[in-house]
């Protein structure tokens, strides 16, 4: 049966990588084509804001900044590209062997989104504060969901001893 060797936490991970490949994707190509007009989009006003108001940044400097976006953006893309390629072998998924990627792509994802979140409050932007907060719970949700779950149990191959242990007789009588 092809369906018992897919894990909760992998089919979560997939769909995962569904949402967060294509829109972050456009998110850091928007920034690598115009980098400043990118880092004022929904997905980036809080952090362009933040760093504007707060930091006092000038333009050269938002512009290093919205590069460094972009540039976190596209790991995360580049992890969950990787889990989705592993997951495409049964035995990779089985050994559990395309977890670390995943759980790359979980842990840098929820640093950029938290800090993205933090920004938004602290200017007040509302809007892409429910954007950050929902994805933020969706890659804590993940990454809870991989922790919790079991190891894949698979059927042991019977193990043999080593050494073989010797046969013992008490009660036989050898030879008289």
């Amino acid at each position: 049966m092809a369906t018992n060797s897919w894990r909760i936490s992998t089919v979560n991970g997939a769909l995962l990588a569904l949402y967060f490949i294509p829109a972050w994707t456009m998110v850091a190509f928007n920034i690598m084509i115009s980098p400043v007009h990118g880092l004022y989009t929904l997905p980036n006003v809080s952090v362009a804001l933040f760093l504007s108001d707060h930091m006092n940044f000038a333009t050269v400097s938002m512009v290093r900044m919205a590069w460094l976006l972009a540039l976190g953006k596209m790991t995360v893309v580049a992890f969950f590209a990787v889990f989705l390629m592993m997951t495409m072998r049964a035995s990779v998924r089985k050994s559990g062997g395309c977890d670390e990627a995943l759980a790359l792509a979980l842990g840098i994802g929820s640093l950029i989104t938290f800090g993205s979140m933090v920004m938004a409050s602290r200017v007040g932007e509302m809007a892409a504060l429910r954007l950050h907060s929902t994805e933020l719970l969706l890659l804590v949700g993940g990454a809870i969901l991989m922790a919790i779950e079991p190891p894949f149990q698979r059927n042991p191959a019977p193990m043999r001893q080593w050494p073989p242990q010797p046969e013992i007789h008490p009660f036989s009588t050898t030879g008289s």
